[in-house]
């Protein structure tokens, strides 16, 4: 019994000083939101501590309208060598991503029955022509018949366009760059059985990229061959392209009301690819505005907006303001409508500012603070 009230007399006391720790806790809290140099909006780091921003002022900029649109690049030439023949691969003379010149010999097949047949018809040839020969001198002396000798001759003819026959299929075995380029990967080896029209390895041309893309009729006053535009890839973000328009087409779709034009860019280093994406701007004239740098602006949903540095109630602080924003090209914002050119913008780091919250502009005097006269 007196164990039992034991513990009932220690549950009882701890419970006590809980009870006495929350209390002076919670009245601890009431003091501590009273305003005051480290209090909540009083002190630095609350929500009302001045930030420090660094401004900008919009500035004239010259921006360039430019109709926008996608194409694929492709070689200035580009083909995939396949074999004229079911055959046996006997020799692979190239590596993947090799530079090769015009006329490199790339693939050999098996070509040992084509060989016979080149020593066949050259045999053939030999024989036909010393018949003719033969023939052509019994002629002269006139002891064989016109006809004769033009019969004789038909052969010795016959026997030439055999050989030439039996070159060409021997030569078939041989599969040559048609044009100077760098070949693809390829599992090609030694031993292997290719097929007719079967892909062996591919070769591009890649000094530079062709460009095909499709522009509405209604545009096509403002092209023409010889054009100078530019282009954008993903892969380069930042980076412009400048190259030409080579050709446009001759017609018109009827279906798209779109005419194709062909553009061509340089490709130094070989950087950009065959298949790649590129979004091609065409120009169509230039003005001048107001722009501020991309960092400047923030957008939410619908919404554009800045943060201009105004004065209120004595106080320098951040009024966020919506603008109507234009055209967005080499890191800058056009600016149609919201500020003026004389109206000071924060800079960056809007994500850390409120609106109406009072900042400090970097590398700006302060004026000390005055205290009571001693």
């Amino acid at each position: 019994m007196l164990r039992r009230h034991f513990f009932l007399v220690g549950a009882i006391a701890v419970l006590a000083v809980m009870i006495l720790a929350a209390g002076l806790k919670l009245v601890a809290g009431k003091g501590g939101d009273q305003p005051g140099p480290g209090g909540p909006g009083g002190g630095p780091g609350g929500p009302g501590a001045a930030a420090v921003v660094a401004v900008v002022q919009p500035q004239a900029h010259e921006f360039v309208d430019a109709l926008e649109v996608i194409g694929v690049a492709k070689g200035r030439q580009s083909v995939t060598l396949t074999a004229a023949a079911t055959q046996l691969v006997e020799k692979v003379h190239f590596s993947d991503g090799q530079q090769v010149p015009k006329g490199a010999v790339l693939v050999e097949l098996k070509a040992a029955e084509q060989g016979a047949a080149v020593a066949q018809a050259e045999a053939r040839l030999l024989e036909a022509r010393r018949a003719y020969e033969r023939w052509r001198q019994l002629g002269e002396k006139g002891f064989a018949s016109q006809a004769a000798i033009e019969q004789y001759e038909a052969a010795y003819r016959t026997a030439q366009a055999d050989l030439a026959a039996a070159r060409a299929r021997e030569e078939d075995r041989v599969i040559r760059a048609p044009f100077a380029g760098v070949v693809g990967l390829t599992d090609i080896a030694p031993g292997a059985l290719v097929n007719p029209g079967a892909p062996i390895v591919t070769l591009d041309d890649l000094s530079a990229v062709r460009v095909d893309f499709d522009i509405p009729e209604r545009y096509l006053g403002n092209l023409r061959e010889g054009q100078t535009i530019f282009a954008t890839a993903d892969a380069f973000p930042g980076e412009t392209i400048n190259g030409t328009i080579q050709r446009l087409d001759t017609r018109v779709d009827p279906r798209t009301r779109a005419i194709t034009a062909r553009a061509e860019f340089p490709n130094t280093g070989g950087r950009l690819k065959p298949g790649m994406m590129l979004r091609v701007g065409i120009a169509r004239g230039s003005r001048t505005g107001l722009a501020v740098p991309e960092a400047a602006v923030s957008v939410q949903g619908n919404s554009t907006f800045v943060f201009v540095v105004a004065q209120q109630n004595g106080r320098t602080v951040a009024e966020q303001r919506p603008i109507v924003a234009g055209v967005r090209q080499n890191g800058f914002v056009e600016i149609r409508d919201g500020v003026t050119a004389n109206e000071r913008i924060v800079g960056d780091g809007l994500n850390r500012i409120q609106p109406g919250q009072p900042v400090r502009i970097a590398g700006a005097a302060q004026t000390p603070a005055k205290g009571p006269p001693a």
